[in-house]
């Protein structure tokens, strides 16, 4: 017979049969145990996932390289011309219309198509080889931190989606679809790997304000979709408590707040025995989470352990609550605490104009911290089964947006090819892949899919993309839909 995600049919009345034989083991559980204990100690014997909703976390289809993952979204569409990818033969074209056999008659955004002129920009940014395996990268001066850390990261030159505005790419990047309601990259880790700390959520989000122009930010782009909410990521907020409701309210001791989620707890139960509704024992999942969190998330979030040798190493921002720094730190103190994925959000990089001042001020917020939690993941012999991807929803086009001058010029966004970066967890450290043409505009060597980024983190953290599926209303979903492969000429 087939297995139960290729048979709905199946898969539901295994579902059925599961959820008898934990309303067996619940009842059981409170014949067997003291008044007090109740679910904080069935909950400790089974496990977080025995008390989440479906299915039961699928099996690794072979050896994980990564055991967590880091993600570094610049959300706004970084331009990969001023950072990433050097084109210094655009300097004797400055001004020149971007020829027509370049553009091709692609798409353009409603912000650029009526304009009349494309005039090409070169950037303004000069830039440094940096050694590495092959023969140095190029790294513009905006990033001479990351530069330091060149051996550790592996370039990918040729990224492309099919989505040209924010709100549709980002869904496409944190979810594998450019509509909204699938689960996300972060959720389908958590589904997969399961909890390596039972006091701390599998999936963590942590959100900077940049410079300049924001982009909205939905909780979707985190969330868990049609998988079993547990999953979805939790923000941790830059001021106040990190989580909302953290502390008990005046004149409530710990005592009773046990006894106040032991009786829910009971409540919840008798409607899921009679409802059978998975998302109920998610519920109770995620309020026995909660209650441990409020002794696990004061600690993570205190700093005052750190020496000064680290704040040194991430910069002094790093003092500083929801600064980038701060978040680059909080996440590596995630990670060596058993948190499966942590999604950091760096907003502002949607550079229509002013090009020049605002990536000054966005790239010196974000390049000491980054190759500082490189350095530091692996001077704490972290960073081999720690997967860190950077990059954005798009990359920039060539010519202006806009006015052009000697030292000011916008760009618009461009789905055609953008730069990535990732290290550590399996990734072949110090290459780079794929090319662009002259103008960065096209490109001319080894195309990637964002699909094909998503099956090869999927395949680091030991699982085949064709394989990790979940049922839903009849058929078998999975993160890079019909498409995706691994790109092999990047993992070690």
């Amino acid at each position: 017979m087939g297995s139960f995600h290729s048979d709905p049919l199946r898969a539901a009345v295994h579902e059925h049969e599961l959820l008898l034989t934990r309303r067996r083991l619940f009842a059981a559980g409170a014949r067997t145990f003291a008044a007090g204990v109740g679910m904080a100690a069935l909950g400790s014997l089974l496990g977080r996932d025995a008390l989440a909703a479906g299915a039961a976390a699928p099996q690794r289809h072979w050896r994980p390289k990564a055991k967590r993952v880091i993600y570094l979204h610049m959300e706004g569409g970084p331009s990969h011309l001023d950072l990433w990818d050097y084109k210094p033969e655009l300097r004797q074209r400055y001004n020149q219309d971007l020829p027509e056999s370049i553009r091709k008659g692609q798409r353009l955004t409603t912000m650029t198509s009526g304009q009349g002129r494309f005039p090409v920009a070169p950037s303004l940014f000069t830039f440094s080889r940096y050694a590495n395996q092959q023969d140095g990268v190029w790294i513009s001066e905006l990033m001479p931190h990351t530069g330091s850390a060149a051996n550790e990261l592996c370039f990918l030159h040729s990224m492309h989606t099919d989505a040209i505005n924010h709100e549709p790419a980002i869904t496409f990047c944190q979810t594998g679809h450019q509509q909204p309601g699938r689960p996300s990259l972060g959720a389908w880790a958590s589904y997969g790997l399961g909890s390596a700390n039972a006091n701390l959520p599998t999936f963590c989000v942590l959100i900077t304000q940049g410079i300049g122009n924001m982009q909205a930010l939905s909780a979707r782009f985190w969330g868990s979709g049609f998988l079993p909410s547990e999953h979805q990521g939790c923000r941790l907020r830059s001021s106040g408590d990190p989580v909302l409701y953290l502390k008990d309210p005046a004149g409530v001791s710990r005592t009773d707040r046990r006894a106040m989620l032991d009786l829910v707890n009971d409540f919840n139960e008798r409607e899921a025995q009679a409802s059978l509704d998975g998302e109920t024992r998610a519920r109770i999942a995620q309020a026995e989470m909660a209650y441990r969190m409020q002794m696990s998330v004061p600690e993570l979030a205190d700093l005052s352990d750190e020496d000064d040798e680290t704040f040194a190493l991430y910069g002094e921002e790093a003092r500083k609550p929801g600064t980038f720094a701060a978040n680059c730190l909080l996440a590596r103190r995630l990670s060596e605490r058993g948190v499966r994925f942590v999604q950091l959000y760096m907003r502002g990089w949607d550079q229509h104009g002013n090009l020049p001042a605002e990536m000054r001020a966005q790239s010196k917020a974000v390049d000491q911290p980054q190759a500082a939690l490189i350095k530091d993941l692996r001077r704490r012999g972290l960073l081999d089964e720690t997967l860190v991807v950077w990059g954005g929803e798009f990359g920039r086009t060539v010519y202006s947006q806009g006015s052009l001058s000697e030292t000011d010029y916008g760009r618009d966004h461009h789905p055609r090819c953008f730069t990535m970066w990732c290290a550590g967890g399996g990734i072949k450290p110090g290459i780079a892949l794929g090319k662009t043409d002259d103008y960065g505009y096209n490109i001319v060597e080894r195309p990637i899919e964002v699909h094909d980024l998503h099956a090869t983190m999927l395949s680091l953290m030991g699982f085949d993309h064709e394989k990790l599926v979940y049922p839903f209303q009849g058929r078998d979903y999975r993160l890079t839909d019909v498409a995706g492969r691994v790109i092999e000429e990047i993992v070690a």
